[in-house]
């Protein structure tokens, strides 16, 4: 499950990059510094975590993941192969949900690639490129299930319907996350640049962290949009990332007015965006934070931790992290009745501490 940065170049994405992944991803201010997209591999900042392994003092602590990509920036005529459109397109085709990077400070010594700053026509032009790259797959689709369709085939029928509703759509400037049709398994398939979920990440300089001008412009311009807004200074998180002690992080934290980094919320933002929530494992050895869909089911979880979990599954031992918090002990936790055993069909929720029980 990737999520990546996309944006305009010189927008601050591959800032906002090295600052979730301390990598050393080329910063530059020119077009193109991320030819080759970088991957980093990041920790989810969560707090329950942090209380579990304070409670029973592991071994080893070991975080929930989620895969950030740095992509290459995108210029006007990129669905044509302009610059490196077919790269930039290409890469974000492999990534399940979208961080899109506007500029909304104002640096003459940072060139914009368009010579004004507007990010909400920042954000069209990127979207318009992802909407021509929909339709022309859109287009190749139709062509492929017309004949059969033709000769009175329900299901090509039905599914060519679906194509040309969402070919619509799109050709009226709207992204396909904005069109719900029940069943649509034939759209999921193409896997449309613009059906992933998006969060805009809106750039400020450090006297903008509460918001700007340029910020009130994409809230008002995703009103009617399936996505959200998020304030970030990539020039106060690399200052910070700077800093070598957490003594040193927290006082310029609060100096600036703020409870934590703002990467913490990009990172827990980009997680919840791919549909992802976390269960727990503790014990003496290892607390560990683990990665599921939403809605998944205790078999499932099992086999996150292991396929022989979920193939010999034969029930799950659970706690709400509240109660394995306030009675400190499972065996505290057991006595007050707050062990659920459940079989095949139990939803997790996130935050659940688990125990599995299975035979190979």
């Amino acid at each position: 499950m990737k999520c990546g940065i996309v944006g305009l170049p010189n927008v601050g994405k591959s800032t906002l990059f090295n600052c979730l992944s301390n990598a050393k991803a080329l910063a530059a201010n020119y077009p193109f510094a991320t030819i080759e997209p970088n991957i980093g591999v990041i920790p989810v900042p969560d707090k329950r975590l942090d209380q579990l392994s304070e409670l029973i003092q592991p071994n080893n602590t070991q975080p929930a993941i989620v895969e950030i990509v740095d992509i290459a920036g995108l210029v006007k005529g990129a669905s044509k192969g302009e610059g490196l459109g077919n790269k930039f397109l290409a890469n974000i085709r492999e990534t399940n949900a979208i961080l899109h990077v506007l500029r909304c400070f104002e640096d003459s010594n940072v060139t914009h690639v368009d010579g004004v700053i507007n990010p909400v026509n920042d954000k069209e032009t990127v979207e318009f490129e992802l909407q021509l790259k929909d339709l022309e797959t859109l287009d190749k689709k139709k062509e492929s299930i017309k004949r059969v369709a033709a000769s009175g085939d329900k299901l090509a029928l039905k599914e060519l319907e679906i194509i040309n509703c969402y070919y619509e759509h799109i050709l009226s400037g709207k992204s396909a996350r904005n069109l719900t049709i029940p069943n649509d398994d034939v759209v999921l398939e193409l896997n449309l640049l613009t059906k992933k979920p998006v969060l805009y990440v809106c750039n400020v300089d450090e006297k903008s962290i509460q918001g700007n001008s340029y910020t009130d412009m994409v809230q008002e311009s995703i009103v009617d949009e399936c996505a959200d807004l998020l304030i970030i200074s990539a020039a106060i998180e690399s200052e910070i990332n700077e800093l070598d002690s957490l003594d040193d992080k927290m006082d310029f934290l609060q100096e600036m007015g703020l409870k934590e980094p703002g990467v913490n919320k990009v990172i827990q933002s980009a997680y919840s965006l791919l549909g992802l929530q976390t269960f727990f494992t503790a014990g003496e050895k290892e607390v560990r934070a683990w990665t599921i869909r939403k809605g998944a089911l205790a078999p499932q979880a099992a086999g996150v931790i292991h396929t022989d979990f979920e193939k010999g599954f034969i029930r799950a031992e659970v706690i709400a992290f509240e109660d394995r918090i306030k009675f400190k002990t499972e065996q505290a936790c057991r006595e007050a009745g707050k062990i659920s055993i459940e079989g095949k069909n139990y939803e997790v929720g996130d935050g659940d501490v688990m125990h599995f029980r299975f035979n190979v």
